[in-house]
């Protein structure tokens, strides 16, 4: 009988022999740390801890350079067995004392079951369909080279250290072959999807490949234990063939009966398991683990064989690894991997000949899997890095090994010696395994097949496309490709705005006439027919409008977060299916398509302090003119409502120290660190969305939306100019452009100057308030410019607004139109903001008394600012309640736009900031 019902036995005759005892605890001076049989959680509690606080500790460090969870999991039971910590007096006796082993032993092999149930939740066999042919020859070269290999070095190690007594020949070198062909799957997974291998060719092959490994490793595994618990060669046959039938019935009749009853009470259909289907789950698991365990065959292929049965339709099975997945990688796992530090003893490798061994093994184990792969890699005409790139990710380790290593030293065909020795190269192998991967195929050689991604249009475009906004001396030219990041629910309302307002309404400029018969009457159906399918435009360069005015195109590029978790790993993996399924493009395609707007999609799952790279990467893959990045924050469901008056609501209120900010200050903080980090890297122009939303009252009276554009110069300014224009060709948008120039001092024509900030505010501000930085995020501060650019910058301010404000300059009917909606203002203060608030408010009262919500338009100013903003900015927020307000907004939006979320103004905000290639001018 196996292991997991030897444990079970064993912790059933304790708990029998449990007596009354006195229950005053630590009270009656008793030791919480003695080990009692009646009373074994104390001890267990305490092991738990320990053993959790160093893998985390481990697993912190070693995450800085890019190492899986699964070497801190090993060394940290290294460090707490023999090896290390077991060296200091009484240490083992203490806190792991034999008699505990047991419990601990259980709850690891629970642990160990449920792993292997979700190791079998990750595989996808429909992976291997993508480049079955290469898939199936690295796999099958990956397997056949290491196990003859492995079995060649088995022999001297066998005679070397293994007791004849104990364990066969035979069966030491089927057992060492498979323990060096195996390949670690779900570490090869995440390490995958670290390195953002998942939509390269390597990555999808490697998948593959690593697929059709894992099952025949496991398939192996099975047959070596069966054969070592036989006692004959009839017994092993039978105990083989009882597998098999258990493997059959789980596959067919229970498959199917699993599938009846998950479409039966809806769950299937929803993608979420509810309890009644977690319990049938958890059952099927457990029972199938005690069956192989009986028959002679470990536990864990029953845990495995069961998660074959989930079916992974419209997201179940990942929806149903989120509900186990923390408890067993945080609680469960760890145990485990201690045990298996608490059987390791480096200190037993003391000669020279047992570390030569352990050299040999590290070797033969890595070249025997490195060379079978990346030469039939090359063979199946992938280049010199893809196939070396193949062959190092195929050498991976980890998880696997240590469990395949455990099995063979409970079965008694490892010693504590060898064992050690296996657990090096496990580790080591495992530890190689990214630095080396980037080393060999780094991001510059990496071609990504992509989903849901267009060509871009040709280089002469591209940069006649990003240069035609902010060069004063040619035509105004529109932006037709925007790239807008989707990473909240809360976004689709700024998105959807924004997206409406960016196309103008087909046959805007002309009367709509009767479809002839002839002049292209099929094409005008196409435009026209609600079922034209506009989404599906292969690139930006779409048919133009009646006026002219070229049809923009929406890219939306979807984030999610990539956790350590397993169902983020599954999520990557099933890219494809879960972009169809993600509600959020969803919606947005819709929109898209009732608007006849092409929408195209991505989605990008990686780790939250990649965010800011990988929608840099999307914006140079796909050319895009703007990178829009929405930021609204919806009210908590139980938040209060105020007492009287409507609120509106600010993303900023987290930072600034608002209602919300109990909840959401983290979030608004890394968000913010997020935006600057786009705005540093971006090759594109970069818009930050700050939508404040419709209140309750707006909602069914505002049809239209008015632009306030403060023009102070410079490169933001200039390109929030042309952008303001480019709204304003929808004839449902209006605007005020206000070209505001500071001067010395107070002067009598200065009949705006209010008293909302006076003298002694600014002086008490300089003194009281200086911006302080509280965040470790990146600023983005720029160079200084000499004069001789910042003279360039003027005289293109002036131009362009020559320009604008000479609507005969302009070429397109479209243009011309734009300009009749704006309203073009110069003003002159020695407090620019003070008079651009003030202003905002005028023009919200007229923007209300015309039902349109109002949009203030600024440049970040950032770089290259015509005026600096700082005093008098200091002296507005020292005239509020200061006391939480740091430099996160500052740095993020920029002077202008943070005077205006710091007086809480009534208008969503659109902060622009050209990109560095073309704002130098």
């Amino acid at each position: 009988m196996g292991g997991f019902s030897d444990a079970v036995i064993d912790i059933g005759h304790g708990l029998a022999k449990r007596a009354a005892r006195e229950q005053g605890g630590i009270l009656s001076g008793e030791n919480p740390a003695h080990f009692d049989t009646a009373n074994p959680i104390r001890v267990w509690v305490i092991q738990l801890i320990i053993i959790i606080f160093m893998t985390q500790l481990l697993a912190t460090i070693l995450g800085k350079i890019k190492q899986p969870r699964v070497i801190a999991e090993v060394i940290g039971g290294v460090i707490l067995g023999p090896t290390v910590m077991g060296r200091i007096p009484n240490f083992s006796k203490s806190i792991f004392p034999p008699e505990s082993l047991p419990y601990l032993s259980l709850v690891a092999t629970i642990g160990l079951v449920l792993f292997m149930f979700v190791i079998a939740l990750e595989l996808d066999v429909s992976v291997v369909k993508r480049n079955a042919k290469a898939s199936m020859a690295i796999s099958a070269a990956g397997m056949l080279l290491p196990f003859g290999v492995g079995v060649g070095v088995a022999v001297p190690i066998y005679h070397e250290f293994i007791d004849p007594n104990k364990a066969s020949f035979g069966h030491f070198l089927l057992f060492v072959g498979v323990a060096i062909s195996i390949t670690a799957f779900p570490v090869l997974c995440r390490i995958l999807t670290e390195l953002r291998l998942l939509d390269t060719n390597v990555g999808v092959t490697v998948l593959s490949a690593g697929v059709g490994n894992d099952v025949v490793g496991w398939v192996l595994l099975a047959l070596t234990v069966a054969l070592v618990n036989a006692g004959s060669g009839l017994t092993a046959l039978w105990i083989l063939l009882t597998a098999v039938g258990w493997t059959i019935f789980l596959l067919l009749p229970v498959k199917w009966g699993f599938r009846w009853l998950a479409n039966r009470t809806g769950c299937l259909e929803s993608g979420q398991p509810n309890p009644l289907m977690m319990t049938v789950t958890l059952v099927l698991v457990f029972v199938s683990a005690f069956f192989t365990d009986v028959i002679g065959v470990h536990a864990i292929f029953g845990g495995f064989i069961a998660g074959l049965v989930i079916p992974r339709d419209n997201g179940f099975a990942i929806s149903l690894l989120e509900k186990i997945e923390d408890l067993v990688s945080i609680l469960f796992l760890p145990l485990y991997f201690t045990l298996s530090g608490l059987k390791t003893n480096l200190g037993l490798l003391n000669d020279g000949t047992a570390w030569g061994y352990t050299i040999v093994i590290i070797v033969v184990a890595f070249f025997g899997k490195f060379t079978g792969c990346a030469v039939v890699a090359r063979f199946m005409g992938f280049n010199t890095r893809e196939s070396g790139a193949i062959g190092m990710l195929m050498s991976c380790k980890g998880l696997v090994e240590l469990i395949v290593l455990n099995v063979g030293l409970s079965a008694g065909i490892l010693d504590t010696r060898v064992f050690s020795m296996f657990v090096v190269m496990a580790v080591v192998l495992t530890f190689i395994t990214s630095p080396l991967t980037i080393l060999i195929y780094p991001e510059s050689v990496r071609s990504h097949s992509g989903t849901g991604r267009h060509a871009g249009p040709a280089e002469g475009e591209t940069e006649k496309r990003r240069r035609g906004h902010s060069d004063a001396s040619s035509p105004i030219s529109l932006m037709t490709h925007f790239t807008i990041i989707l990473n909240k629910v809360e976004h689709l309302p700024a998105v959807m705005t924004l997206t409406q307002f960016l196309q103008p309404p087909l046959l805007s400029a002309a009367t709509p006439k009767p479809l002839s018969s002839t002049d292209g009457s099929d094409e005008k159906e196409k435009i026209d027919s609600p079922t034209a399918e506009l989404p599906s435009l292969p690139n930006a360069t779409a048919p133009a409008l009646s006026d002219g005015t070229p049809r923009v195109h929406i890219d939306a590029l979807r984030l999610i977060e990539l956790t350590e978790r397993t169902s983020a790993v599954m999520k990557v993996s099933a890219a494809d299916e879960l972009m169809q399924r993600d509600t959020l493009i969803s919606v947005l395609r819709t929109f898209g398509h009732l608007n006849r707007i092409p929408v195209t999609s991505a989605l990008s799952v990686v780790p939250r302090d990649a965010f800011a790279s990988s929608v840099t990467s999307h914006a140079r893959e796909t050319d895009a003119d703007l990178v829009v990045v929405p930021w609204s924050s919806a009210p908590s469901a139980i938040d209060e409502q105020p007492a009287s008056g409507i609120t509106p609501q600010n993303p900023f209120d987290a930072i600034f120290g608002g209602r919300s900010a109990a909840v959401d200050k983290a979030t608004s903080v890394f968000y913010s660190q997020f935006i600057r980090r786009v705005f540093v890297e971006s090759p594109a122009d970069v818009a930050l969305f700050i939508d404040r939303g419709l209140s309750p009252l707006e909602t069914s009276a505002t049809y239209g939306q008015h632009i306030f554009l403060p023009f102070f110069g410079g490169p933001d300014d200039r390109l929030a100019l042309a952008f303001v224009v480019q709204l304003c060709v929808h004839p449902a948008v209006s605007a005020t452009v206000v070209r505001m120039k500071k001067t010395e001092g107070l002067e009598e024509t200065d009949t705006r100057l209010t008293t909302d900030v006076k003298a002694e505010q600014v002086a008490a501000a300089l003194a009281a308030n200086n911006m302080t930085v509280h965040s470790m995020g990146p600023d983005t501060v720029y160079p200084q410019h000499n004069t001789q650019n910042r003279l360039q910058s003027e005289t293109a301010d002036n131009l362009i607004w020559t320009q604008m404000t000479s609507s005969s300059n302009a070429q397109s009917p479209a243009i011309r139109g734009a300009l009749s909606r704006i309203t073009f203002v110069e003003e002159s203060s020695h407090t620019p903001l003070t008079v651009v608030l003030q202003r905002s408010k005028e023009e919200y009262e007229t923007a209300s008394s015309s039902n349109k919500a109002l949009l203030v338009v600024t440049g970040r100013g950032r770089r290259m600012a015509a005026e600096s903003h700082t005093d008098e900015l200091r002296g507005i927020i020292a005239g509020l309640d200061s006391s939480a307000i740091g430099g996160e907004v500052r740095r993020t939006v920029g002077d202008v736009a943070t005077a205006f979320v710091a007086t809480g103004a009534k208008a969503s905000l659109f902060v622009l900031q050209a990109s560095e290639n073309v704002g130098d001018d």
